[in-house]
């Protein structure tokens, strides 16, 4: 096999995981906008809980994308 198509390859992998992410992103922005589908009289601390506990997992990926936290060089 060449090294162009394992190029080739590698960037149709690529495109497909980027693909993937911008699907996810795109998915909780717009269930950001609409505040995760929670009307304001009907918060309640599981709620906040809940938004806590994405924004943990969110800051482990940002904190690995750009290298902060446990990811810093």
């Amino acid at each position: 096999m060449s090294r162009r198509t394992d190029n080739a390859k590698v960037l149709d992998a690529f495109i497909a995981r980027k693909a993937e992410i911008d699907a996810m992103l795109a998915r909780l922005q717009a269930l950001s906008d609409e505040h995760f589908e929670i009307h304001p009289d009907e918060v309640h601390w599981g709620h906040v809980g809940t938004l806590a506990h994405y924004a943990e997992l969110l800051k482990r990926i940002t904190d690995s994308a750009f290298k902060e936290g446990e990811h810093a060089e």
